[in-house]
């Protein structure tokens, strides 16, 4: 299977399909976006709603990368523990940096309702699940330190959990119920239709070929025109292109997975995830489940599909569907799909410092309420002059040795565990 972005059931269900056109000819702007995810697309609308004039370039569609493709699981925070960020960032930062996050998607749910943008939000919380007993103890850690910051996490019992999830075969669970479910590539597109309305102009199918600075400003080279500009947002993430002139920062690419069923009955639909929470577990190598607006039940997990053991994956997640919901042993996966993640060594977001300019990247696999918020608040920035107003400081500097071993190491062990796990 390749990576094409229409095999997903994301695709096949988005509602949103804003207007666009190729770049041609010379322009001119004060901000340029390369890059139309939701770092990107967030960011147009921003600077547009302050007046900035806005040209946000995209190699392929709205969407194309992780924005279309992931999960839809619309997290408060980060994977990592406060006291983890902390450890990495520092206290002051790492405080106000979860603080931020942790209002992460009021500003999604607010920006889906501001703009009515058709992406199936749901906001009854998430549920971190336990794959075995010992996965409590990580929760019950996870859950002093969010509460520690005021963070209203509940964890619940197996019972408790078993009667939200529908399953047995999760141990207990985390509820965060500041987080929900989004329909992820309906969002995008409905930023991206969002900032058009608010004066940017966006331009799909355009690839940036070469970009260059001179004193006062950027210069962005596409094949069909050029752009130039006073400020710069490098909004690529894990699908960053090569251009002549830009060296994009390294990341450790893991990939996720994802299949979904047909439309459960309504007597199912009571039992599987009657909450309509979002979840995934606890295992090293993670797995996720939730339910779109038609009653599709959508499992994943880390994994690729377009090498020789994609059909490992794929036996593994027809298996783990069977043991987390046995009532639906058996039931086709209509569609499947995956897409890349842009980790970093820390697994922390990460914001580079150019001259006019920011690149963003290393969501680790929480991209919709980080890159909504960064691309928002970067753009404040560029626009403002006020860098008090990042989400956390930015770095002129970043490195991470041997990135392709590293994402190769996290492939093999995700196409090991699944060769062997969930047998009967």
């Amino acid at each position: 299977m390749t990576s094409d972005l229409t095999s997903s059931l994301w695709h096949q269900t988005c509602q949103e399909h804003p207007a666009s056109s190729v770049l041609t000819g010379e322009v001119m702007a004060d901000l340029v976006v390369i890059g139309g995810g939701y770092t990107g697309c967030s960011a147009a609308l921003k600077a547009a709603e302050m007046g900035a004039s806005v040209r946000l370039i995209e190699a392929e569609v709205f969407g194309h990368g992780g924005s279309g493709r992931n999960v839809g699981l619309c997290n408060a925070g980060l994977w990592l523990p406060p006291e983890e960020i902390n450890a990495r960032l520092g206290a002051e930062v790492g405080n106000r940096l979860s603080q931020a996050l942790g209002k992460a998607p009021d500003l999604v749910y607010g920006l889906i309702e501001r703009h009515g943008i058709a992406c199936e939000p749901v906001r009854n919380g998430t549920l971190h699940c336990a794959h075995a007993p010992s996965g409590m103890q990580d929760l019950q850690r996870r859950a002093d330190q969010l509460q520690a910051i005021g963070a209203p996490v509940q964890l619940l019992k197996a019972s408790q959990a078993q009667a939200r999830v529908g399953s047995k075969a999760v141990h207990g669970a985390l509820f965060d119920p500041r987080a929900g479910t989004i329909q992820p590539l309906g969002f995008v597109r409905g930023l991206a239709r969002a900032a058009i309305e608010a004066g940017a102009q966006l331009h799909d199918q355009t690839p940036a070929t070469a970009i260059s600075r001179d004193k006062d400003s950027w210069q962005v080279t596409t094949p069909t025109g050029s752009i130039r500009a006073k400020h710069l947002i490098m909004a690529t993430n894990g699908y960053a292109r090569a251009m002549t002139g830009y060296d994009a920062p390294a990341i450790v690419p893991v990939h996720y997975f994802q299949g979904a069923t047909a439309p459960l009955t309504a007597a199912q639909q009571e039992q599987i995830l009657p909450g309509l929470e979002g979840c995934w577990d606890s295992a090293l190598v993670m797995s996720s489940w939730r339910m779109d607006q038609q009653g599709r039940l959508v499992i994943g997990a880390m994994g690729a599909l377009d090498h020789f053991g994609s059909s490992i994956h794929q036996s593994w997640l027809a298996r783990k569907l069977a043991a987390v919901f046995p009532a639906l042993a058996g039931a086709k996966l209509e569609s499947q799909w995956f897409g890349r993640i842009a980790m970093t060594r820390e697994y922390l977001p990460k914001i580079k410092k150019l001259q006019g300019g920011y690149v963003s990247f290393g969501y680790s696999g929480r991209g919709i309420g980080p890159g909504t918020l960064f691309g928002q608040q970067i753009a404040e920035t560029l626009i403002s002059g006020d860098e008090s107003r990042l989400p956390l400081p930015a770095t002129a500097d970043h490195s991470l040795p041997f990135a392709g071993l590293r994402g190769a190491y996290y492939e093999t062990g995700a196409t090991l565990t699944h060769l062997v796990k969930d047998r009967i």
